[in-house]
């Protein structure tokens, strides 16, 4: 029983079928993680909006104090 034959055939109808130049389909889940790939600086990003979201409260409460100073005082 000669099995080279039988190697070649399968071997060519692989390489045929993995070049058929049809694009795989996509996954449902692969694309939206395709669109987004986290880096190093994603938590600092977030550590700086978050300081920046925090400086503004502060800077509310006090303009708000301020009124509340600026009416006391007259």
């Amino acid at each position: 029983m000669n099995v080279r034959p039988m190697i070649v055939a399968l071997s060519a109808t692989l390489v045929l079928a993995a070049c058929s130049g049809k694009p795989p389909a996509p996954r449902a889940g692969q694309d939206a993680q395709a669109k987004r790939v986290a880096t190093p600086w994603d938590g600092m990003k977030k550590d700086e909006q978050r300081a920046k979201d925090v400086q503004k409260v502060v800077d509310q409460q006090a303009a708000e104090q301020r009124k509340q100073i600026e009416a006391a005082s007259q």
